[in-house]
């Protein structure tokens, strides 16, 4: 009976996983329609976004990186799932890396050098624009809240003012160390996006599910995500944080084998998550999926260490003179000065899901229906998915805040990039299938348009 039964369950679940990857499908379908009927010549509605829901324009196009992105897919989803399951950790983090690496600048070089690479950053409201003025930090950190809004004589551009200033030190300190230029920055964004691929594997394999782990990392290779981590500061935002879980889910594997090594860990990543929250508003969501690592590895009592790592980062920037909270109450009136206070809430608290289905792939959103919809008793333990939930619900609040209206398939990225164990919970001998569909979006997107950033 059971032998009748585990076929019949293994078709129903993969129907599920193809009908819940259809309605995506036309969820993208339908905010493209409606943005190209609200977009129309003469309308009321202004959704500042001319490829809706996408923040991009329409231009079918090829370029210099789409053979190597086309044959870089084509190798890790013939290839991938064989290499993850064979090779030793200390080779398959660094290949992972690599191949991550690769495919996300095969992506970028498919708009160009300049207009896909180099120049991405230069734009006036990016922060490259800002650097050169900044010759005495100190001094920016104490005047930074009083430049946040708008319509002021020495108003931050958008990205700086829309950002706590740890952003904009970053491009700053690229500056000092002789790394100026939009071509170092774009190339800093990708080194620190592309560690997505690394981070999110250890986390599983400290929490004890490292066959999950191999499971992820070609997915983590062809996330469509890589469209906006190259480039992008939130693919740079992505990258530190997701290294900052790991070494906190590092930090639980240490400390129930007894090792002294597990708070100066959990320190760091509490550092780093703290820092991530001088890198944008929003990753102050992060402490959840935190705690959740925490609970997971059990090991709740590091929340101190984790907790003093990243209120040290806090004290460090109150006493140089920005107060997180006054940034924060600040950008949201800011927020509302530009054309955030245009853009429709009634649509895009929908159609930025359809951004997120874009970004994380017809692959995440199977797993993650896998990961919200569980059989068995075992299943409230399992890393895999209380990781994924935790992913979903941070998305959820980040939707319903009404601080995300467009643009959040790279907004969300450092939310996005934990929906990856999800992919751990499809069938392997699906993998292929689903990898190709992976790739397929994010050559579709980055072939289709022209993203602004």
């Amino acid at each position: 009976m059971r032998v009748e039964t585990e076929p019949r369950q293994r078709r129903l679940g993969h129907a599920a996983d193809l009908g819940v990857v259809a309605v995506a499908v036309l969820l993208v379908g339908a905010a493209a329609a409606v943005g190209w009927y609200l977009n129309r010549p003469g309308s009321p509605v202004v959704l500042w976004a001319p490829a809706a829901p996408l923040f991009a324009r329409w231009l079918p196009h090829l370029g210099p990186g789409s053979p190597f992105a086309i044959l870089g897919a084509v190798v890790v989803v013939v290839h991938g799932p064989r290499l993850a399951a064979a090779l030793p950790w200390r080779r398959l983090l660094p290949l992972g890396y690599l191949a991550s690496l690769g495919w996300t600048l095969a992506l970028a070089l498919i708009d160009g050098w300049q207009r896909g690479f180099a120049g991405r950053l230069t734009d006036p409201n990016e922060y490259l624009r800002e650097v050169p003025g900044i010759t005495d930090i100190p001094a920016m950190l104490r005047e930074f809240s009083a430049r946040i809004l708008d319509f002021q004589p020495r108003s931050w551009t958008t990205h700086v003012s829309g950002h706590p200033p740890g952003a904009t030190l970053v491009f700053v300190w690229l500056d000092r160390l002789g790394l100026s230029g939009g071509a170092w920055a774009a190339a800093a964004c990708v080194l620190a996006g592309s560690l997505i691929t690394v981070a999110v594997p250890i986390t599983l394999l400290a929490l004890g599910r490292g066959e999950a782990a191999r499971a992820v990392i070609p997915f983590a290779v062809l996330f469509p995500g890589a469209v906006w981590i190259g480039v992008s500061a939130d693919g740079l935002f992505a990258g530190v944080t997701a290294s900052g879980i790991a070494l906190i889910a590092v930090a639980t594997h240490r400390a129930r084998a007894g090792r002294r090594s597990a708070i100066p860990l959990a320190l760091s990543g509490g550092v780093i998550l703290g820092f991530g929250a001088f890198l944008s508003y929003g990753l102050v969501l992060l402490g959840l999926l935190a705690v959740v690592v925490l609970l997971l590895g059990g090991c709740l009592r590091l929340w101190l260490p984790v907790a003093l790592g990243a209120v040290a980062v806090a004290a460090a920037f109150a006493a140089a003179g920005f107060w997180w909270l006054d940034g924060y109450h600040l950008v949201v009136e800011r927020y509302y000065q530009g054309i955030a206070s245009q853009r429709p809430y009634g649509y895009w608290v929908w159609a930025d899901l359809a951004c997120l289905v874009l970004a994380a792939g017809p692959a995440l959103v199977a797993g993650t229906r896998r990961a919200c919809c569980p059989s068995g008793k075992r299943w409230r333990r399992d890393p895999v998915r209380l990781l994924v939930l935790a992913a979903v619900a941070m998305l959820v609040l980040a939707d319903l805040s009404g601080l995300s209206k467009a643009e959040v398939e790279r907004i969300w990225l450092p939310f996005t990039v934990w929906l990856l164990p999800a992919a751990a919970l499809l069938p392997p001998r699906t993998h292929r299938g689903w990898l190709t569909a992976q790739a397929v979006t994010a050559l579709a997107v980055n072939h289709l348009v022209l993203t602004f950033w």
